[in-house]
């Protein structure tokens, strides 16, 4: 019998040392295939399965093939150089209790992995691309512009997965499935940013220890909202 799901979960707890929980993490794997194997509001119901060779998740229909992968959507940047003078101020106790918090289920989400022509899939695009930084409010906000219709950063990446977006028919589908309204306002027009958020001109990085303060404040906030949203899900 399975173990029960359960949002307080750290991910790396069952990973081997030194790998990604991303990817050798099997509850990991497991919770999402529990909270995304769901009927889409576009009436495809995503069937994941982790038994197909070399894949992470997969679902496959009369209508529709995905692969998954796993993607962290919550930082700490507590090994990034470029914010190492931010970090040396933070005591390390928080840093530590923040790294946890980020490695329960509610600071991760899935992404179609497959490589379309060759070209960056979205989780190496949002990771690479300098006005995101990897962060997923900055992420979520290009999405909520593509279902608009309107430029993003991350617009052409998109554009090679345009099947997969349809998926949610709309912004709201796209954050109601995947149980992000604590990142969204009520009305689901605009983004809850986790730091002032300047039209993509700004660095994504928080570029202060208060700023680093009010980062990790919100994150925390978010991934805790998440998380009672899965439980509830689950009726836990």
């Amino acid at each position: 019998m399975e173990a029960p799901f359960d949002v307080g979960f750290i991910t790396y707890s069952d990973t081997p040392k030194g790998k990604d929980p991303d990817s050798y993490s099997p509850t990991l794997r497991r919770y999402h295939r529990m909270l995304w194997s769901k009927e889409t509001p576009s009436g495809e119901i995503l069937n994941l399965t982790q038994n197909t060779p070399k894949a992470y998740l997969h679902h496959k229909s009369q209508n529709q093939e995905f692969v998954f992968s796993s993607d962290a959507i919550t930082h700490t940047y507590i090994n990034t150089k470029r914010m190492a003078s931010i970090i040396e101020c933070v005591p390390r106790q928080v840093l530590d209790a923040f790294y946890d918090s980020t490695s329960t289920i509610g600071g991760y989400t899935i992404f179609p992995a497959n490589r379309i022509d060759g070209k960056i899939n979205i989780n190496g695009a949002r990771g690479f691309n300098r006005k995101i930084g990897d962060r997923f409010d900055l992420t979520l906000e290009c999405i909520r512009l593509f279902y608009a219709g309107e430029p993003n950063p991350l617009n052409n990446t998109f554009q090679l997965y345009t099947v997969f977006f349809k998926l949610f028919r709309d912004f709201r589908g796209y954050v109601d499935f995947f149980l992000l309204q604590d990142l969204v306002t009520n009305d689901y027009s605009s983004v809850n940013f986790w730091i002032e958020f300047d039209e993509f001109t700004r660095s994504p990085f928080p570029i202060s220890v208060e700023e680093y303060l009010d980062y990790k404040s919100n994150v925390l906030e978010f991934v805790e909202n998440r998380a009672q949203r899965m439980a509830q899900y689950f009726g836990i």
